[in-house]
């Protein structure tokens, strides 16, 4: 992967860490949804946490 980074110009630290970020993002609003229902991430479905994090996605977090 770095090579490919490399390749293409990108940082491959400044990627890396913007893909960490993105998933914290996505993942704080489905634990947030979820918490918001009144339940844990222990109590959710994968489906459930799957419909939470789409919407994450569509709103660009």
């Amino acid at each position: 992967m770095l090579n490919a980074a490399r390749l293409y110009g990108v940082d491959p630290e400044a990627a890396l860490n913007g893909a960490c970020n993105k998933f914290r993002r996505r993942f704080n609003y489905v634990e947030s949804g979820i918490r918001s229902q009144g339940r844990s991430l222990a109590d959710a479905t994968l489906s459930d946490m799957d419909s939470l994090w789409d919407e994450a996605k569509s709103k660009g977090l």
